[in-house]
């Protein structure tokens, strides 16, 4: 039994004002390439398949044809995440299922596989707490509660079954893993993480929300997401796992091998003055990259973004974070303003925008403003 297990594809994201879409078309071509190439049993997309609740046109047009190129070669399970709506994933559903195309939003159904050649197939959508407790009579709020009951569930149908291997998907945070700066924050209604011990039993454990590729152990793992949706992903390998049970129930866990996914462009982070930045000839192989640039310059250069896309086109953003820690650079505006004079105030406003310090024509243009303006408020 051969599964390729991915996640994450957030498809209508964008970075940085960047369009995506094209790039995530480029990852469906590879993902249908590998099932092709792999005879690959079964495609386990473990939530977040879109990026809204409400994806935008292009995006469910994008779904619809991987779903139909997938289901050609293979089946396909898959779940909703936390950025899914469980209503619009799950539209049509128990018609799809006929067809191959396992899509599970409901946590009614928890409990309940697909049954895939010698393999079951233990789909747990998203759980949020507060809508489970309820329903499902839970003493305790949090994620570990509503998984754990999840996986109860799952044992309890698994105690019915005899020689299948056993597979569980699921969208969660699990502890020990690490978070990347796009993931949504997902601890609302309890604490966010659950502890790997609460999958024990179970062959292999399909997981998503987590943006990075993470072994948790042996049989539990997180596939990331396919691109990059922030500079703290940068040094992140993307793709999918490509999951053999084998035939077996051997200690180790099933032969697990990642399928790297094509890039569309590298990125980079730089940190440095400006001028360093744009001499060092180092920085010739990130030329091409997306970037992020933080300025650690005193005061705050005229014309940055400009100067950097002279020679680092894709430059997406840029920050400003002075050395010295203590200087005036680093105070807050309202310590900057504290007694300060309007000419003052007026004058680091102009070097806070880009301009530098005020020349001395400058600040005689502010004096007679606000002169100007003084003596209109006197009547004079």
């Amino acid at each position: 039994m051969r599964l390729l297990h991915t996640s994450d594809w957030h498809l209508g994201r964008s970075f940085h004002r960047e369009d995506l879409l094209g790039a995530q078309a480029d990852f469906v071509d590879h993902l249908v390439e590998t099932v092709r190439a792999e005879r690959v049993d079964c495609v386990l997309i473990s939530g977040d398949v879109y990026d809204r609740a409400l994806p935008a046109v292009d995006a469910v047009r994008l779904c619809d044809e991987a779903l139909v190129r997938l289901r050609e070669l293979t089946r396909v399970v898959l779940i909703a995440g936390n950025h899914d709506s469980v209503q619009r994933l799950g539209f049509g559903s128990a018609l799809m299922d006929g067809s191959g195309v396992h899509v599970r939003t409901d946590p009614a159904r928890v409990g309940e596989p697909v049954l895939i050649g010698d393999a079951a197939v233990y789909p747990i959508p998203y759980l949020e707490p507060e809508l489970v407790r309820h329903p499902w009579s839970l003493d305790e709020r949090g994620h570990t509660a509503a998984l754990g009951e999840a996986m109860r569930r799952v044992r309890a149908d698994m105690a019915t079954r005899t020689g299948l291997r056993t597979v569980v998907m699921a969208h969660a945070f699990v502890t020990g893993g690490a978070a990347s700066d796009s993931e949504r924050d997902i601890s609302v209604g309890g604490a966010s993480s659950v502890p790997v011990q609460v999958f024990a039993g179970v062959d292999y454990v399909a997981l998503g929300h987590l943006h990075g590729r993470q072994r948790m152990t042996d049989r539990v793992r997180y596939s990331g997401s396919p691109l990059a949706y922030s500079f703290s992903e940068d040094a992140h390998v993307k793709g999918s796992w490509l999951v053999d049970l084998g035939t077996g129930g051997a200690a180790e866990g099933p032969a697990a091998e990642f399928v790297e996914a094509p890039v569309p462009r590298p990125l980079a982070r730089l940190r440095g003055r400006i001028d360093d930045i744009l001499a060092d000839p180092a920085y010739e192989a990130v030329e091409d990259h997306w970037l992020q640039i933080t300025l650690t310059d005193r005061q705050r250069p005229s014309a940055a973004m400009e100067r950097l896309r002279a020679r680092f086109p894709h430059t997406l953003v840029l920050g400003f974070e002075p050395e010295g820690g203590a200087g005036e650079g680093s105070r807050t505006w309202s310590e900057r303003v504290s007694e300060r004079s309007e000419l003052d105030i007026a004058g680091d406003f102009v070097a806070e925008m880009g301009q530098a310090e005020a020349t001395e024509a400058e600040r005689e243009l502010l004096h007679e403003a606000f002169e100007s303006f003084r003596h209109k408020s006197l009547g004079v």
